[in-house]
């Protein structure tokens, strides 16, 4: 079964919101056995919301559309849609208490959140528990389209409480699993040719597909049936044929963030953690501490961009900044032990790198940056060298150093 999201908002054009909903959507669709098969995304007007839900309810059987159901002028999909389906928009009581009770005692009532109980005649209307834009399902030759707001909040409560209910109820479809493994140490070219044989192997409902991620790649297998104990059988089977082929490489067999795993490492063996950081500006500390309970092993983190940092807070040695350069395997092995004795933890990271655009030498290019690991008296090293840009320098060198500790703790 297939689905098509049209999200509406010039917004989302110019980059001034970006597109959540659908990846959530998608994700949720797709534990029902939905498949999103394209996501669509236009401006607030008549003539291109007609069209682009015109084509969609010719391609598919299920049509979610997000956005343009404000009270204000520039909010026109309500009316669209009752053009669309030959209808009109009338007043529902109904949905005009739910406003009341949604605004009562943050927003006045006005004319505009009056007209938010303005209904198109023809269709199930799903009231909002957390907004005053109310859903509209229609349906028309066998198809449905399914309007909901773009307020992420707004749209996650309706579809989690109404729409994926009834669109599991409405239809009959496939049983989809996915099972994803985070796999380390491959070029994704590599890894492709190495599981080639046995990737050609696998049974007609089962895919795979590869997903890189800055120094890791996951490997996403879905099996598709009708029969969820089958299609689970298949997988198993196939998850230790893989585990043979690649053995350590699999450090993951969730699709779960490096922070989580090392998180869960470190609760687990009941260590503590600290960051000292130059060119990655704090970035892993925030990622290690964007997980609740994190307090329990994190303890802090230098962000030392200058030498008077390194030298005063983390006690990087003068000769070594002299000698090697903040850009060093020796410079970083003595932040991540300074981090270590600063902040009184078991376990640190620690980076020096240029990170770019500029600041590259003949002999250290933008894109170098030298990672340290620590635990203990144990502490390991990784030179950097790939520039695909800052960002990313950046984002690479957070999940070398979390790859590292983990590593290193396991």
């Amino acid at each position: 079964m297939f689905a098509e999201i049209v999200t509406i908002g010039d917004e989302l054009l110019i980059g001034q919101v970006i597109d959540t909903n659908s990846a959530w959507m998608g994700q949720e669709l797709n534990k029902i056995g939905i498949e999103v098969l394209r996501v669509v995304s236009i401006r607030d007007r008549e003539e291109e919301i007609l069209e682009a839900i015109d084509n969609a309810m010719k391609r598919v059987n299920i049509v979610l559309v997000t956005g343009g159901l404000g009270p204000t002028k520039d909010d026109i999909t309500k009316q669209t849609l009752c053009k669309f389906f030959h209808t009109e928009l009338i007043f529902s009581e109904e949905v005009f208490e739910n406003v009341k009770r949604v605004l009562a005692g943050k927003i006045p009532m006005n004319a505009l959140n009056k007209s938010q109980a303005m209904v198109p005649k023809d269709c199930t209307v799903i009231n909002n528990p957390v907004g005053s834009a109310s859903v509209s399902w229609f349906e028309r030759d066998g198809k449905v389209l399914v309007s909901m707001p773009g307020v992420p909040q707004e749209m996650t409560v309706v579809m989690t409480e109404s729409v994926l209910p009834k669109l599991h109820e409405r239809f009959h479809t496939d049983v989809i699993i996915h099972q994803t493994f985070l796999v380390q140490n491959y070029p994704e070219s590599v890894l492709a040719e190495k599981l080639e044989p046995w990737e050609n192997a696998l049974p007609e409902c089962v895919k795979l597909a590869y997903l890189p991620k800055l120094g890791i790649i996951r490997l996403r297998l879905t099996g598709r049936g009708q029969r969820r104990e089958e299609i689970k059988t298949l997988l198993d089977r196939e998850k230790v044929k893989l585990e043979e082929i690649l053995g350590e490489d699999i450090f993951c067999e969730e699709d779960t963030p490096l922070e989580i795993i090392v998180g869960e490492l470190l609760k687990k063996k009941k260590l503590t953690v600290s960051t000292a950081e130059s060119c990655t500006g704090g970035s892993i500390a925030a990622r290690l501490t964007s997980i609740a309970g994190s307090s329990e092993y994190f303890n802090g983190s230098v962000v030392a961009y200058s030498n008077d940092v390194k030298t005063g807070l983390l006690h990087v040695a003068s000769e070594t900044l002299e000698r090697y350069g903040a850009v060093s395997e020796k410079t970083v092995i003595e932040m991540a032990k300074g981090a270590m004795k600063a902040l009184k933890t078991d376990c640190a990271v620690a980076t020096s790198g240029i990170a770019g655009p500029g600041g590259g030498t003949p002999d250290k290019p933008v894109g170098t940056i030298w990672i340290a690991a620590g635990y203990k008296n144990e502490i390991r090293t990784y030179k950097q060298e790939t520039n695909r840009g800052r960002a990313m320098n950046i984002e690479r060198a957070g999940n070398n150093a979390l790859l590292m500790l983990r590593d290193l703790l396991k």
